[in-house]
């Protein structure tokens, strides 16, 4: 314990030292704005949203890159085809490192619900086209138009969500979690 004494009492010391004088908020963001903190925080923060913005438009690059790949009811690659589960998921793994659920529904389920009007490039769209919740899957690639793998006959296209068609269908909008590079239900 006495060996301990020592190094104890120097770090309640720098601990009081770095304390700003009066303890108030203002206090403190002078403080740290005086250090640099504020702004090396506002340069992370950037970063931060440039490399989002840098993963998104690779995941839509990726994304478009199969335009014409047939349609395969299971498929989930680019030689046997893809069917719009298969595809998202191939997309998100190659593209982001982030395995996600086979099925639409289970796709749905193991990301975030965000509003139709917070869709960014990356995000995930659903439809109910079975007469089911979640029966589609697409990736949203902005101003207002998807990928995805349509139907059996068919290869993977871009569709603008306000058709008529897509728009009645809408089921929601989801966004894959930054976190862990496995999304679970």
């Amino acid at each position: 314990m006495r060996r301990w004494l020592p190094l104890l009492l120097i770090g309640c010391s720098a601990v009081a030292h770095a304390a700003p004088p009066s303890g108030s908020w203002e206090d403190m963001d002078t403080l740290l704005a005086d250090k640099g903190f504020m702004s090396r925080l506002g340069e992370q923060v950037q970063q931060a949203g440039a490399t989002a913005t840098q993963q998104a438009s690779s995941l839509v690059i990726n994304a478009l890159a199969f335009l014409g790949v047939p349609y395969k009811y299971g498929g989930n690659t680019f030689d046997t085809g893809f069917d719009c589960s298969g595809f998202v998921r191939a997309v998100y793994e190659q593209s982001m490192g982030k395995l996600l659920p086979r099925r639409s529904d289970e796709q749905a389920a193991a990301t975030q619900p965000i509003e139709r009007s917070d869709l960014q490039p990356g995000d995930l769209v659903f439809f109910n086209t079975l007469r089911r919740s979640f029966s589609h899957v697409g990736i949203y690639i902005g101003d207002g138009k998807f990928v995805h793998s349509p139907r059996a006959g068919a290869q993977v296209r871009v569709e603008d969500m306000r058709v008529a068609y897509w728009n009645k269908r809408f089921n929601g909008a989801r966004r894959v979690p930054a976190g862990s590079p496995q999304a679970q239900p």
